[in-house]
C-alpha cells in the first residue's frame, strides 16, 4: 500500500542487533522487553564500589526499537527483516538506505558485508544483490538497467573501491571523488566511475573487488577493523517498453566507522588523526541528526563533512532510511553500546518523505516532437496553400514506397493510401504508380492482369530457360562421369605401380608416367586437366588412416602408395637410400 502512493512520509525505522559475546568477555547485563508497540531494551550499569567515591551515575537505562535482534540471531533473519522491505521499495522505483552504526568490533561489516567463512553468514549487501536480480528476472514487463558504485570515506577524503585499474596497494593509488553541487542542490560525486552489473555474478565480483581494495587498519579494538566509512549503491533504472517515462531509484548501503571515543582505542600517530576525522564526521552526522530532530530549524548542516553531503537524501529528504545499531554488550563496552542506543533514539525523531522517482525519457520525447512538428509544417501549408518546394529526402520517398507497397498489396476496397496534404508527395506516388502499372511485378505474381499475348510470350521464354538448364545438367552428368572413370584407372594404375615398386625401388617415375598416361586417355573437349591440377586430384582420394587396425597393422593400399610418394619426395630421401645399401652391404 505504501509503494502504490506516489508519496511515503514515515521515520526512518531503527532496529538493535546485539554482537555475540567473545570467549574471555564477560557479558554486561541487560534485558529484552517485547512489549507493544516498540520492544525495548534495558541496559543496568551496575554502581562500581571498588572505586571508593560515591557515584551517583544512572543504573538503568531504557531504549525503544523497531525490532531487536538478540546475539543467536541469523543473517537471513536480519536481511528478511530489515534490508528485504527497503529492496522491495527500490525496485518499485523509491530511494533508500541501509546503515550500520556502532563502535569497532560491534559487527557492523559483518551486518552489512557478511563475515568470511560461511556462506550462509553472507551479509546485507550480497542477499540483497541476490534478491534484486532475482526479482529483475522474474519481472519481464519492464526493461531493467543497474549500475553499481563503491565510494569510500577515509580522513574527509573520497576515494573510488571501484577502479577497473584495480587492486591497488595503498588508499591514495586509488582515484580521488570530489563533491559538486548543481544549482538545484543536488549533489554529484565526480571521479566515482558507476559499473554496470548485468547478473548476480557480476554484481558480486564487484563488490569483491571494492571490497579488497578497502583500507584496513588494526587498531587494538579489532584486528581488521575498517577505518573509514563505506557507501555501496545499487542504482536502477526501468522502463516499460514503448513508455516514455523512466524510474531511477538508488539503494545506499553504508557501513560507518566505529563510533568508540578516541581514548579508548589506545592509538597514536596517523591513527590518531583518523579516529579525530572518524569522530568529526560522526559528530558532523549526529548535528544534522539533531538539526533534522529540531521542529523549527531552517538550517541543515549536510555540508559540513563529505558523510552527510553524499547522504543527504537519506536524512530528511527523499528516500526510505533504516538504521541497525549494533551493541557489543560486554562490561567493557558498555557505555559505548548506551551511546550508540542513545544515537538511535535521535535518528528515530526524523521523518523522511519518500517520492516516486519518475521522469520522461529526452529521446522518445524528441521523437514525438518531432512528428508533431511535421504534422504542423502540414497544417499550415493547406491553410496558406503555398505549395513546399523542397525536394523530399530519402528516407522520405522510402517510406512512400512501403506505403505504395502495402496499399496495393491491401485486398480491402476500403483502404486507401493517406500521404497527408502534401502536393510533392501526391506528385510522386502518382508517378511510382505509373511506372509500376507499365512493368509486371518482378515476385512472380501478376499484381495486374496482362494481355494474353504478352503471357503466350514470357511462356516461350520460360520454355526456352528449361532446355538451356537441362543441357547444362546433361553436360555435368557427362563431366561426372569422366572424372570416375579416371579415378578407376588411376586405382588400377597404382596397384600396378605398387608391385613394380616392390619390385624395384628405382620405379619411382612410374606413377608420374601413369598419371600423364591416363591424362592423354582422358583428355575430353568438355573438360581439360593440366598435369598439376591432376596430382592434386589423385593425391586427395585415398586419404585412410596410415595404419588400420583392422588388418593387425599393415597398411591399406592407398596409404602404402602414398607412403611411398612421400619417401620418394622427402628431402633425405638420397641420404636414407645411401644409408640403406650401405647398410646391406655390411
Amino acid at each position: 500500500a505504501a509503494a502504490a502512493a506516489a508519496m511515503v512520509k514515515e521515520t526512518i525505522r531503527v532496529y538493535a542487533r546485539v554482537k555475540p559475546l567473545g570467549r574471555r568477555q564477560q557479558a554486561g547485563s541487560y534485558s529484552v522487553d517485547d512489549e507493544e508497540p516498540l520492544p525495548s531494551l534495558e541496559i543496568t550499569v551496575p554502581r562500581d564500589l571498588a572505586d571508593g567515591f560515591i557515584n551517583n551515575k544512572r543504573e538503568s537505562y531504557k531504549f525503544k526499537f523497531q525490532k531487536i535482534f538478540g546475539q543467536e540471531a541469523k543473517q537471513d533473519v536480519i536481511f528478511d527483516s530489515i534490508a528485504k522491505p527497503v529492496a522491495e521499495c527500490v525496485l518499485a522505483g523509491y530511494n533508500g538506505t541501509i546503515f550500520a552504526y556502532g563502535q569497532t568490533g560491534s559487527g557492523k561489516t559483518f551486518t552489512i558485508t557478511g563475515g568470511a567463512e560461511r556462506y550462509s553468514d553472507r551479509g546485507i549487501i550480497p542477499r540483497t544483490l541476490s534478491y534484486i536480480f532475482d526479482q529483475l528476472q522474474k519481472d519481464s514487463s519492464k526493461v531493467y538497467t543497474t549500475h553499481v558504485s563503491y565510494l569510500e570515506i577515509y580522513n574527509e577524503c573520497g576515494y573510488d573501491l571501484l577502479d577497473p585499474r584495480h587492486e591497488a596497494s595503498k588508499m591514495e593509488d586509488l582515484p580521488k571523488v570530489t563533491i559538486m553541487e548543481d544549482s538545484d542542490q543536488n549533489i554529484h560525486l565526480k571521479n566515482l566511475s558507476l559499473q554496470q552489473a548485468t547478473n548476480e555474478e557480476e554484481a558480486l565480483n564487484l563488490l569483491f573487488l571494492g571490497d579488497t581494495n578497502r583500507m584496513i587498519a588494526e587498531t587494538p579494538m579489532n584486528q581488521a577493523s575498517s577505518r573509514s566509512h563505506c557507501i555501496f549503491t545499487i542504482h536502477i533504472s526501468s522502463k516499460e517498453p514503448g513508455s516514455a517515462t523512466i524510474r531511477h531509484s538508488k539503494l545506499h548501503l553504508v557501513d560507518l566507522a566505529g563510533s568508540e571515543r578516541v581514548a579508548k582505542t589506545g592509538i597514536g600517530g596517523h591513527l590518531l588523526t583518523e579516529a579525530r576525522y572518524i569522530n568529526l564526521s560522526l559528530h558532523y552526522l549526529e548535528q544534522v541528526i539533531i538539526a533534522l530532530a529540531e521542529k523549527n530549524r531552517s538550517h541543515i548542516p549536510y555540508r559540513n563533512s563529505m558523510m552527510t553531503s553524499v547522504l543527504r537524501d537519506s536524512l530528511g529528504g527523499n528516500c526510505m532510511t533504516t538504521m541497525i545499531a549494533t551493541l557489543a554488550m560486554d562490561k567493557r563496552n558498555i557505555d559505548e553500546s548506551i551511546s550508540t542506543c542513545r544515537f538511535a533514539q535521535r535518528v528515530a525523531l526524523i521523518k523522511n518523505e519518500a517520492v516516486l522517482n519518475e521522469e520522461i525519457d529526452p529521446t522518445l520525447m524528441i521523437v514525438q516532437l518531432k512528428k508533431e512538428i511535421q504534422d504542423l509544417k502540414y497544417e499550415l501549408a493547406l491553410v496558406t496553400g503555398k505549395p513546399r518546394t523542397s525536394e523530399l529526402s530519402q528516407e522520405e520517398l522510402l517510406q512512400l514506397d512501403e506505403l505504395i507497397e502495402t496499399f496495393l498489396k491491401d485486398d480491402d476496397p476500403d483502404s486507401s493510401l493517406d500521404v497527408g496534404a502534401d502536393m510533392r508527395k501526391i506528385k510522386y506516388c502518382f508517378a511510382h504508380m505509373k511506372q509500376i502499372m507499365n512493368r509486371p511485378m518482378t515476385s512472380g505474381k501478376k499484381l495486374l492482369s496482362q494481355d494474353p499475348s504478352e503471357e503466350k510470350s514470357s511462356n516461350k521464354e520460360a520454355g526456352e530457360e528449361l532446355e538451356k538448364l537441362k543441357g547444362l545438367l546433361q553436360q555435368r552428368d557427362n563431366e561426372i562421369n569422366i572424372l570416375v572413370t579416371m579415378l578407376k584407372k588411376e586405382k588400377k594404375k597404382a596397384r600396378d605401380a605398387l608391385s613394380q615398386l616392390n619390385a624395384t625401388s628405382a620405379g619411382s617415375t612410374v606413377l608420374e608416367q601413369s598419371l600423364s598416361m591416363s591424362l592423354e586417355e582422358s583428355q575430353s573437349p568438355s573438360r581439360c586437366f593440366s598435369l598439376k591440377e591432376a596430382k592434386d586430384f589423385s593425391s586427395s582420394v585415398p586419404r585412410l588412416p596410415f595404419l588400420s587396425r583392422e588388418t593387425g597393422g599393415k597398411m591399406s593400399l592407398g596409404c602404402q602408395e602414398a607412403f611411398e610418394v612421400f619417401k620418394r619426395d622427402h628431402a633425405d630421401s638420397i641420404t636414407i637410400e645411401d644409408n640403406k645399401q650401405l647398410l646391406k652391404q655390411r
